[in-house]
């Protein structure tokens, strides 16, 4: 039968465990507390915009669902969501998982009106990119993500002249490059984006 003293001795030891112990399990119970958030869309531009949350590039919205759903922590977060031919769209959320286990932003995007479209001389290029996800920037202006320019039936038209080319994605090395288009022409580029030694920032 244990002593008073080796019971005293239990029970500091368990008293030093609980202290230790438990301040740990309640952050990670802080830093588990997250929040969905969902889209509505009406139209195909909509969903086929990008989406970036605070300053990094998410993805396309018809994507962000299932196995890509976007889960944030507690707080506030800016969503900037971008196609071409339409004025950036910003949303500030405060996600609390708390009050509801999910947030809905509604993608209602509104056309640009400074916004040139290549003329009937435009050069055409067919790009091949790998990732599909990667985010497409012609002269610091997104474009759309890669899938929307590769294939039979889709390509990228831009005005006669030189352009920077940018492909981004989160976990790979930013790819660029400069082009001198022609008038009228056809071309083909396969891009596929080297992945990142860097630890996402």
């Amino acid at each position: 039968m244990p002593t008073n003293t080796a019971r005293m001795r239990l029970f500091f030891f368990s008293a030093l465990a609980l202290l230790f112990v438990a301040p740990g399990f309640s952050r990670a119970a802080q830093s588990a507390k997250m929040g969905e958030v969902r889209f509505t869309t009406d139209t195909q531009d909509e969903r086929d915009a990008g989406v970036w949350i605070d300053g990094k590039y998410a993805g396309y919205v018809k994507e962000l669902k299932g196995d890509r759903k976007v889960m944030l922590p507690a707080g506030e977060h800016e969503f900037v969501i971008k196609q071409a031919g339409y004025k950036d769209l910003t949303k500030k959320i405060t996600v609390d998982p708390d009050q509801s286990p999910f947030q809905t932003i509604a993608v209602v995007l509104e056309e640009n009106p400074k916004m040139t479209f290549p003329g009937g001389n435009a050069a055409e290029y067919r790009l091949d990119i790998r990732p599909t996800r990667a985010a497409v920037f012609v002269d610091d202006n997104y474009m759309g993500h890669g899938g929307d320019f590769g294939g039979h039936f889709h390509s990228m038209l831009v005005t006669p002249g030189k352009h920077h080319i940018k492909i981004t994605l989160s976990g790979y090395k930013t790819y660029e490059t400069d082009i001198d288009a022609t008038a009228s022409s056809k071309s083909q580029m396969k891009i596929t984006l080297e992945k990142s030694s860097a630890p996402p920032a």
